[in-house]
């Protein structure tokens, strides 16, 4: 662990004054530095206890409306904070309609998945196909656009943060 720290320090800092090394330890003066340094470790903002309390008081600034800490000498970027509480599984594609009970979302498949025959119908209100009916072989199969409820993210706060030497990573709080 210490040494990955030196290493992404190093690479993150530039070997900035503003930063000491002592003793295979890194360590930041101030704590928009302890929140850049923690948030630039490959395995994940908190994997290390002395990193939690920094990272924890950033999600709780943030959650505040404030501004992401600064930190002299490293070269970073910070989105503002954004807000996307629902997630879709691998294959599908998130949507959003207005109706008369409000904003609904869910959960659209990116191509059209086999069906059972009770499922298949030809035409929605409206007249527009909804489905298609495939003879593959012998079988008969109907595929359609499959829409499922959308996931409810714990964490549905982020920001998205450019570490210079590092790359981008979507912190979630």
């Amino acid at each position: 662990m210490k040494n990955l720290l030196i290493s992404v320090f190093l690479s993150t800092t530039n070997a900035s004054s503003a930063y000491l090394v002592s003793d295979s330890i890194a360590r930041a003066d101030d704590w928009g530095c302890e929140v850049i340094l923690c948030l630039s470790n490959p395995g994940g903002a908190t994997q290390y206890a002395p990193c939690r309390p920094p990272i924890t008081g950033l999600w709780r600034e943030l959650a505040r409306g404030h501004a992401f800490p600064a930190c002299s000498g490293v070269s970073f970027r910070a989105s503002r904070p954004r807000y996307e509480p629902y997630a879709c599984d691998e294959g599908f594609r998130l949507t959003t309609r207005t109706s008369d009970r409000g904003r609904e979302a869910s959960c659209v498949s990116t191509t059209p998945q086999t069906v059972s025959g009770r499922e298949c119908y030809s035409d929605q209100a409206g007249g527009a196909p909804s489905s298609r009916r495939y003879h593959p072989g012998s079988q008969r199969q109907c595929r359609r656009y499959v829409t499922r409820r959308p996931i409810v993210r714990s964490k549905p706060h982020y920001v998205d943060v450019t570490i210079d030497g590092v790359g981008t990573q979507r912190m979630r709080y």
